[in-house]
């Protein structure tokens, strides 16, 4: 892999699989809607190129990805423009890749997989998704293996990291570096598992590297399962024994969502993840790329605080 575009760059994976790439010498296209914030994350970085552009315009993806071997697609869109805009961007990226001549490799959820009814999830897992936006992200699944892109396929859990602002943890640390006290959605007491986004960029890229990846698609897990009382302990040590969390349960985010914005009233529908939590097997993941190691949240914690106070 001599040069990749990221679509998404500007996002929590996006920018931490353009770090990723440029760390192994990959030339590396950032394609996102906002110049600006592409200006600010990787402005005079070597090997990265800044390319502004809309994903809904087929000639702009096309265009941006001349030369590239492989599309990476991370862009992260707000629920409310799932609906409307999903299949049509999947759509375009694919055939960006097809005119280019590129590989493809995308960064998906656990949406399509539905409940896990307590059983760790394999890539043979079944797919029954019983929300919309996992109907959705199985729809989208089933339009890239139809197409003649060789395509692999990243399962991720929740993100957390440097940039990974629309996320639940970001939410949390985001209150707790100016109050006592911040909300951290789902129980105490639930084991739920979360991925910091440089661990699941560097198994991406990896994966990228490997001929044989193609075609497949790939559950990556992140260190371990946590629950909120030993995330609101790593937050003690690291911010203060004053600092704590109160947990947002289903209901307490419903009776929220009636006076928020339409995306957190969106996001309602996925809140069984954080109850019934969904944990991914990364066996098939070990038997290609072999045991790898992961960041603690301890430490993953401790480097996203710090970039949220650059």
């Amino acid at each position: 892999m001599k040069k990749a575009m990221v679509v998404g760059a500007s996002g929590g994976m996006g920018y931490a699989l353009v770090m990723e790439l440029i760390s192994r010498g990959v030339e590396v296209v950032a394609f996102a809607r906002g110049k600006e914030k592409l200006t600010r994350l990787f402005g005079g970085m070597e090997r990265v190129t800044i390319n502004p552009g809309d994903a809904e315009n087929q000639d702009q993806l096309i265009h941006a990805s001349k030369g590239s071997d492989i599309i990476f697609h991370a862009m992260n869109l707000p629920y409310e423009e799932w609906k409307h805009t999903l299949m049509t961007i999947t759509g375009n990226i694919i055939l960006a890749a097809e005119q280019n001549n590129a590989r493809l490799a995308v960064v998906d959820n656990i949406y399509a997989y539905g409940r896990s009814g307590g059983e760790k999830l394999t890539e043979e897992s079944e797919k029954h998704p019983h929300t919309r936006k996992g109907k959705l992200r199985l729809q989208m699944d089933q339009m890239i293996k139809q197409s003649s892109v060789p395509a692999l396929i990243c399962h991720f859990p929740d993100f957390y990291g440097p940039n990974a602002t629309n996320t639940y943890i970001h939410f949390t640390l985001e209150q707790l570096l100016t109050k006592k006290k911040a909300g951290f959605v789902g129980p105490r007491n639930v084991a739920r598992e979360f991925i910091y986004t440089k661990d699941g960029a560097k198994a991406m890229v990896e994966l990228a590297c490997h001929e044989e990846a193609f075609g497949h698609n790939w559950n990556i897990p992140g260190v371990a399962p946590i629950t909120g009382n030993e995330v609101d302990q790593i937050l003690k040590r690291q911010l203060g024994k004053d600092k704590g969390l109160y947990y947002i349960s289903k209901s307490m985010f419903a009776v929220y969502a009636l006076f928020a914005g339409k995306g957190m009233r969106e996001a309602l529908e996925m809140q069984y993840i954080n109850s019934e939590p969904t944990i991914l097997s990364g066996g098939k993941l070990d038997g290609l790329l072999g045991k790898r190691q992961h960041t603690s949240y301890e430490q993953g914690i401790a480097e996203t605080i710090a970039y949220m106070r650059m």
